[in-house]
């Protein structure tokens, strides 16, 4: 069994290899203000677990040693070569887009610890960043060297990827107005802001290589699965974890009056949770609301739900042969409910 140390250890090892490779193809040049903006927040940090995912499913289904492979030309089954890292960089540059316009329309201060890029440039420069990164993935993924056929497919999902990302969105934002959100509705909208871009990491390096549809499909669903757990961790992480640690204001959900699963099952309890904090809480506040919310079994549902869909998630992944790839990316699906920050 894959300890948690080895599975932070390959996402290091691969975060290392990824953060070289944004350098490479992301350079800061002229106009440099708008690459400075471009570059913000990938500087600033990040796990880059979606980029790992995309790498570890390529190892998994082209059984090549990690350590003796080569991303940019790493080898398909049928001997075409490759350029993996240039898929790997646009999902993190999609990724890196969707948190400046979420910090815009948020209108949040803090993103991984630093200014959010709207706060430390201005807001027309932050959505010009934004739209550089959405437009330079699709650069990158032009770049992989799959053949024709296959690269298209890839490039399709990455755009219906980011469509359904905007759908997700309007309907997050829709939600903060609605009274009444079901459990369905709340799922529905985590798979397509946050859990399809784990799908398209995790099933876009399937496509570039060649593998059959039921590959590529189960996948699919392992991606939308573990993002589905991710999101519903990093809603609680947005209760339970300090300001400090977090990189952003803690229970800052609950002041934007979004709707998660944890204040859906409270509300089902009878909380009313667009009264549990002020607009401008304490530490104290946050920390009171919490304890209700804990009282009320809407803490541990939101546990057992995130643990529920990463078992899921790793069922899915028995279409890969065994080995130091599959285990890792089942430690990295255990690793999303289990992360602290």
């Amino acid at each position: 069994m894959t300890t948690p140390e080895r599975v932070e250890s390959a996402i290091a090892e691969r975060r290392a290899i990824v953060n070289d490779a944004v350098e490479e193809q992301l350079p800061i040049k002229k106009p440099e203000r708008l690459y400075s903006a471009s570059r913000y927040l990938l500087d600033a940090g990040g796990k880059r677990l979606r980029p790992t995912v995309l790498l570890l499913i390529a190892e998994a289904v082209s059984d090549v040693d990690p350590l003796s492979a080569d991303y940019r030309t790493f080898p398909a089954p049928d001997g075409e070569e490759i350029d993996l890292l240039s898929a790997a960089v646009s999902i993190e540059v999609i990724q890196s887009f969707t948190l400046i316009h979420d910090d815009i329309m948020d209108d949040d201060d803090l993103r991984r610890g630093v200014p959010s890029v709207h706060r430390e440039y201005d807001t027309e420069t932050a959505i010009l960043a934004g739209d550089t990164l959405y437009s330079k993935a699709f650069e990158y993924m032009l770049e992989t060297g799959a053949p024709a056929g296959r690269s298209v497919e890839a490039i399709g999902e990455l755009a219906t990827t980011c469509t359904e990302i905007c759908e997700g969105q309007a309907l997050d934002i829709d939600f903060e107005g609605r009274s009444e959100v079901t459990t369905e509705e709340y799922l529905e909208m985590i798979e397509f802001k946050t859990a399809v871009l784990y799908a398209a990491a995790a099933s876009i390096p399937a496509m570039l290589l060649g593998c059959d549809r039921e590959t590529i499909d189960s996948l699919h669903g392992y991606g939308l699965d573990i993002g589905r757990a991710f999101q519903i961790q990093d809603d609680l992480l947005d209760l339970t974890v300090p300001s400090d640690e977090l990189g952003k204001q803690r229970g800052s959900d609950l002041v934007e009056g979004k709707r998660t699963v944890i204040t859906l099952h409270a509300r089902n309890q009878g909380i009313d949770v667009d009264d549990l904090v002020s607009d401008s809480p304490t530490d104290a506040e946050i920390e009171a609301a919490v304890d209700r919310l804990r009282t009320a079994g809407s803490i541990d549902f939101a546990r057992e739900m995130a643990n529920e869909l990463v078992g899921s998630g790793k069922d899915r992944l028995e279409v890969l042969p065994e080995g130091e790839p599959r285990a890792l990316l089942e430690g990295i699906a255990d690793y999303l409910v289990e992360r602290k920050y």
